[in-house]
């Protein structure tokens, strides 16, 4: 005899079940019961119709009524909403059209009622200009208010992902957006500093964000309505979306006997039956079990749904399949970032009491060199067996696989060694030789076998300086254009000959900009001796960590708010500089010149810019584009510094940062007037007085006087003594000398070529084995330093009385040196804001 299977919904979860029952029993009779007028859609695209990125509503339905009646032979009864159901005597009572009720038997029965907006009980929530979105009913309501009345403006309250989408297209339909989270972050599966990216995201494209924003009520006029928050602020808005979570929807359910979770979510075993016999239940108003922790949980998705439908409908088929957990794999579009989370987050793993590591990696989303590489940052967590546990990564392009490969490898209980072993595909227009994937996996074993210790940047907050020293291994231009504050800068690169500036009963906390060099850094340091962590992810991570979205001005409107998104969200707030003027819209500028700094990791894009501008003439634009997600805040701190002048940074729909600089303070040609800008103030200088002739010591001299010289500032170096070795030629200059002087000549190193190490000096090898190195390295050597300066403008003097008592003739110093006293010197630092002793 055929069974009976009832399905109280559809979606997701029901229709999947009834589909798979049909493929399974031909002769099953199939009834689904569906309380709305369409049985299956797409209810995850429903945002984007109304944002208007999809615009035919029918290519919502995902299956109609008579299709699934015509292919599969189920009886569906749309309308019909199941109200109680009897166990004992296996019926569910029925109401058809608001009317009519009557029950229906059944032999199974497959529960997957979903779940609904929470829909909090504050005044005034019962306006009709308050929207909630689970369906094309719905969807319906809010696209008519927004093609009839044409409102203006929306506040959206709460920052999970129906929000957050709902934000971003309410914002492309073209309103104004307000959106408002209770808690401290939006989108709570990522953890605070990946949502702060997205967060970002938001408010550049002039989302406003009002975080730990509690609404108290709402208040109607008739033309709008108004947001009251607790803290006083006041939203008025043409609509108000609410987005503050979900319920399971089981209250029809009450006084069946079936049990139930403390939120109310039907209870089920790894074969999603309940308590009572023959009844399965699915989908978001069910409790399952966390794949990764085994704790029991929620996880409202489409995918999990999908699937606890396909099993529940094979165990009524009696094939005994067991769903094995959730492990909450979901993604996100913001504009043009793309957010990604598989497993559990720290906040999860740390409520549980389990412990973990964290490693971050900022790589390119495929080789660098190919065009349109664009970054992206992940995050992965793992335990202290290399077991993976969870990952997060945002970014503009291919983030979905690289979530998509690291869910895989937690599905089969993997490791951060199975990570690193990856045989992923590889051609530079899709990935890289070491895809992200592989190189999160090499960091995360690094910490586990122990090749270097980390640091987050939470913890940065706790450091005591008494007992660590906080360095910067990036070079000085790029610890010029903004540092962790309290770090002392020494390049990785030097950091080999100036280990006495590192004190050795400290532990020594190093940083770069995404990691790679602060781990070279440690692994040196560690060898020597030195107890050193590098900070996970670099400077870039704190950044991340550091960004606090939501901060700008909230005015009473959320026209108001979106206004002010712009200024609150312009950079990374921990190194924003301002602008040297009032910004002049991008579109009105025409430039001069052009440069592409694409797939150039920091400083490559500054460089690049410093060269170009270099080779400009004074009132000139220059349009850049760049990759490097810091470029938008470094190119504003450098403006500032080399006297140039900021127009405006902005990311294009492509993913690339544009920038706009001009020429001198004032840059370009005005916007408005097409006059000459006014010429700038002369940079306050930089002046070293040069003592020592070591090699190391030359070396530092001449890449701080580069790098000071690159941003704008007149260097003067003064060389005294033994400095003078540094800028003697190294031939031998036919000159009228006493003995004296001629006994000083021969005892004296002639040149940098011929100077030593002040450390390390091996018998002489010392400073030959480092310009071996520095070569391997392609570190541009003592004399090409020295040849960059000169080019630059730096200017050398030597000491008129250091060379009298040397017996040092000025035709003797290279050529561009020239000579000059105390006075000249005094002269020059007291228009010097910064004053060097080497």
């Amino acid at each position: 005899m055929a069974q009976k299977v009832l399905i109280v919904g559809g979606v997701a979860g029901g229709a999947s079940a009834a589909a798979r029952l049909r493929r399974l029993d031909e002769e099953a009779e199939i009834v689904m019961f569906e309380r709305g007028p369409d049985i299956s859609f797409a209810n995850c695209g429903l945002p984007y119709y109304i944002g208007g990125s999809i615009t035919d509503r029918d290519r919502l339905l995902v299956s109609t009524p008579e299709a699934m009646a015509r292919r599969f032979r189920i009886d569906v009864r749309t309308r019909s909403e199941v109200l109680s159901v009897d166990p004992a005597a296996k019926t569910v009572r029925v109401r058809e059209n608001g009317s009519r009720e009557y029950e229906e038997h059944y032999d199974a029965l497959i529960l997957s009622p979903g779940a609904k907006p929470v829909r909090p009980p504050l005044p005034g929530v019962e306006s009709s200009r308050i929207h909630t979105l689970r369906n094309l009913a719905d969807t319906d309501l809010i696209k008519q208010r927004l093609t009839e009345e044409k409102v203006q403006s929306a506040v959206v309250i709460g920052g999970g992902f129906i929000g957050v989408e709902m934000a971003e297209n309410l914002r492309e339909a073209g309103l104004e957006v307000s959106l408002v989270e209770a808690g401290p972050q939006i989108l709570t599966p990522f953890d605070r500093e990946m949502s702060a990216v997205l967060a970002k995201e938001l408010e550049q494209h002039g989302v406003g964000l009002v975080l730990g924003g509690r609404v108290t009520g709402f208040r109607e006029d008739g033309t709008g309505i108004e947001t009251r928050l607790e803290d006083g602020r006041v939203l008025r808005s043409g609509l108000v979306l609410l987005a503050a979570g979900v319920a399971p929807d089981t209250a029809f359910l009450a006084g069946s006997g079936l049990s139930m979770g403390p939120r109310g979510h039907i209870l089920v075993n790894d074969r999603m039956e309940t308590n009572l016999d023959h009844v399965y239940a699915v989908g978001d108003a069910v409790e399952v079990t966390d794949y990764v922790n085994g704790s029991k949980t929620a996880v409202p998705l489409a995918g999990p749904a999908n699937k606890q439908g396909r099993i529940a409908a094979d165990n009524v088929c009696g094939l005994g399949r067991v769903y094995k957990g959730t492990q909450g794999t979901s993604i996100i579009k913001v504009f043009g970032i793309t957010g990604a989370a598989t497993g559990n987050n720290e906040k999860t793993l740390t409520r549980l009491g389990i412990p973990y590591h964290v490693t971050y990696v900022h790589p390119n989303s495929h080789a660098s060199y190919y065009p349109g590489a664009l970054p992206l940052s992940l995050k992965l967590i793992f335990d202290s067996q290399g077991k993976v546990l969870g990952a997060q990564a945002v970014g503009m392009d291919g983030v979905d696989k690289r979530i998509d490969d690291i869910a895989t490898v937690i599905r089969f209980h993997g490791t951060v060694e199975d990570l690193s072993e990856l045989e992923l595909a590889y051609a530079p227009p899709y990935s890289s030789a070491k895809d992200p994937v592989n190189m999160a996996g090499f960091t995360a074993e690094n910490i586990f076998a122990g090749l270097t210790r980390v640091f987050l940047p939470g913890e940065l907050a706790e450091r005591d300086a008494a007992v660590t020293l906080l360095v910067d291994v990036r070079t000085g231009l790029e610890h010029a254009a903004g540092s962790i504050p309290g770090s002392i800068n020494i390049p990785v690169d030097e950091l080999r000959e100036r280990l006495a500036e590192l004190d050795r009963e400290k532990e020594i906390w190093v940083y770069c900009q995404v990691g790679l060099r602060g781990y070279t850094a440690s692994r040196i340091l560690q060898q020597l001796g030195y107890r050193v962590r590098n900070l996970s992810g670099g400077y870039k991570t704190w950044l991340m960590a550091e960004y606090q979205p939501g901060q700008m001005a909230p005015s009473d409107t959320a026209a108001g708010m979106a206004a002010g998104a712009d200024a609150g969200a312009a950079a990374f707030a921990a190194t924003e500089v301002a602008a040297t003027a009032e910004p002049v819209p991008m579109e009105a500028m025409a430039a001069d010149e052009e440069l592409d700094a694409s797939g150039l990791c920091c400083p490559g894009p500054l460089l690049q810019v410093k060269n170009r501008m270099d080779r400009m003439s004074e009132g000139q634009v220059l349009r850049v584009l760049a990759t490097d997600p810091g470029f938008e805040a470094d190119i504003r701190s450098w403006a500032e510094m080399s006297g140039n002048h900021f127009y405006e940074a902005a990311r294009r729909p492509d993913g690339r940062i544009e920038a706009l600089l001009g020429k001198g303070r004032t840059g370009g040609l005005s916007a408005e007037t097409g006059t000459p800008p006014v010429p700038a103030a002369a940079q306050e200088g930089t002046t070293m007085v040069v003592f020592n002739g070591d090699l190391d010591r030359a070396i530092a001299t001449f890449i701080i006087a580069n790098g000071a010289a690159a941003s704008g500032k007149k260097v003067t170096l003064f060389f005294t003594f033994w400095g003078l070795n540094i800028i003697r030629k190294p031939e031998h200059v036919p000159a009228a000398k006493s003995f004296m002087d001629r006994m000083f000549g021969l005892m004296l190193p002639r040149g940098s070529k011929k100077l030593p190490l002040s450390r390390m000096k091996m018998l002489g090898l010392g400073a030959p084995m480092i310009r071996r190195v520095m070569k391997a390295k392609q570190i541009s050597s003592l004399e090409e330093l020295m040849e960059t300066a000169v080019a630059q403008g730096v200017e050398i003097v030597a000491c008129q009385m250091s060379m009298d008592v040397m017996g040092i003739k000025q035709e003797e110093l290279i050529d561009g040196a020239t000579v000059g006293g105390v006075g000249y010197y005094l002269g020059k630092a007291n228009r010097s804001g910064i004053n060097l002793f080497i």
